[in-house]
């Protein structure tokens, strides 16, 4: 049923510094930003953005990215904080958005309610600087993670509806990471059905079990599978003061890999992306590079 998935695996970033400071992945004679992409894209066919998410990208950036990957490489883009109502650094705004803030918001540090004329221009912004990617045929998903308090009221069913009018040309996927959205069988069933009905991705995802903490499974509301692997370190995921690469150290065994690809394999899209957020030194890269090769095994379940 799955025989013509392609199955996309790769990492949620490419220069994390834990893993650049080491010579676990990237040969010790690479030292610049694109030798360090070309390798990188030498061993996989995806890669997820993060730096998307605390600034809004130059479309040089996007340009250089497309010229410097080969044909059929995908980047997947994570959505700039603003857009899935996170507080945005006002420092690193660019200056038209600056423009249109206020005397008493320019002195924030943070910016947590724009206005609707200064969310307009972020999310023009930010689908403008993708088009190097998009016309270059390497313009993945646009990945909408909401924080924690984004939680399944009505008002939130109608911002990310409104997500497919504001960007009706590209691949969308969602991360909720309130588990209220699915926990239960009946919010399940409609934030799937509404995710569905408005062509939208549900982003699924491997962490922890826990209370507040979203549930994994494997399941498509479009006719791509979207998964993101964060770890599964209960110890760190609700730390105060450690970083994300500590948040999500943990290095999955290949016999937990095998299991999760036996479920991937069982939800039937075009194509699956497999990404690993896991980015503490290689363990990010390593499991990736074992989930590829599982991945395009022959499929003998059936």
């Amino acid at each position: 049923m799955t025989a013509g998935t392609a199955y996309m695996v790769g990492t949620a970033s490419w220069t994390d510094p834990t893993l650049v400071r080491t010579d676990l992945f990237y040969p010790r004679s690479i030292k610049t930003a694109e030798e360090r992409l070309r390798f990188y894209a030498s061993q996989f066919n995806t890669v997820e953005v993060d730096s998307s998410y605390y600034t809004l990208l130059a479309e040089n950036t996007a340009r250089v990215w497309a010229e410097r990957t080969p044909p059929g490489f995908m980047f997947n883009i994570k959505a700039f904080a603003m857009l899935t109502q996170h507080p945005a650094e006002v420092q690193r705004l660019p200056g038209a958005l600056k423009q249109l803030l206020s005397d008493s918001e320019r002195k924030e540090r943070r910016l947590g309610r724009p206005s609707a004329e200064v969310l307009n221009l972020a999310f023009d912004m930010f689908w403008s600087s993708l088009a190097p990617l998009k016309e270059a045929g390497k313009l993945g998903m646009l990945l909408f993670q909401f924080p924690p308090y984004f939680t399944p009221k009505s008002a939130n069913f109608d911002y990310i509806a409104s997500l497919r009018e504001r960007l009706p040309q590209a691949e969308l996927a969602i991360e909720f990471r309130h588990p209220g959205w699915v926990e239960e069988q009946a919010p399940r069933r409609q934030t799937m059905e509404f995710l569905r009905r408005h062509g939208l991705c549900y982003v699924s995802v491997d962490c922890p079990a826990g209370p507040s903490i979203m549930p994994t499974f494997f399941a498509a509301t479009s006719d791509q599978l979207y998964a993101r692997f964060h770890g599964r370190n209960r110890d760190n995921w609700f730390k105060k003061g450690v970083t994300a690469a500590e948040r999500f150290k943990y290095l999955y065994a290949e016999r937990e890999l095998q299991q999760s690809a036996e479920k991937i394999r069982r939800v039937a899209v075009k194509r699956a992306y497999v990404i690993f957020n896991n980015c503490y030194s290689n363990f990010g890269v390593m499991n990736a590079a074992t989930m590829a090769q599982i991945l395009a095994r022959p499929d003998n379940s059936r």
